[in-house]
């Protein structure tokens, strides 16, 4: 067995998986607005204008690694999108098992080490950008 292509196949599942998964996220948003981020943004003190951020973090970033053009920077992009998420939303959970026995946070967790995998892989040769682009 080819491990390159192996390895290649990995990165891809793993970034579309990664991608596909927030942009959910990323068109709730576009359908409804991210005024509830911009409220929280101002509840501590921020302008409520940077919560139109969440827009490059949750639509233009992920479209990126999905592509596999600019893939390391833009999973940086989501991987900052999820700190930013936790800190704001789900940092009283931070400590918290779910129901079941799991980690609250678990689907966060989850997206926050698979955009910080995808940014040290790269995208791999199943992207636009190749494996050997700079960015990628």
């Amino acid at each position: 067995m080819n491990t390159a292509h192996t390895d290649d196949a990995g990165k891809l599942v793993i970034r579309a998986t990664l991608a596909i998964l927030i942009l959910f996220h990323g068109f709730a948003k576009l359908s409804h607005g991210a005024g509830f981020i911009n409220g929280m943004l101002e509840g501590i003190g921020l302008p409520a204008v940077l919560g139109n951020l969440v827009y490059v973090g949750e639509v233009v970033a992920p479209l990126l690694v999905l592509a596999g053009f600019w893939t390391r920077p833009a999973a940086l992009v989501i991987a900052v999108n999820m700190v930013v998420a936790i800190l704001l939303v789900h940092l009283k959970d931070l400590t918290q098992l779910s129901g079941t026995g799991g980690w609250a946070l678990e689907l966060q967790g989850l997206f926050l080490a698979a955009a910080v995998s995808v940014a040290l892989l790269g995208a791999g040769k199943f992207s636009l950008g190749g494996a050997k682009g700079k960015w990628n």
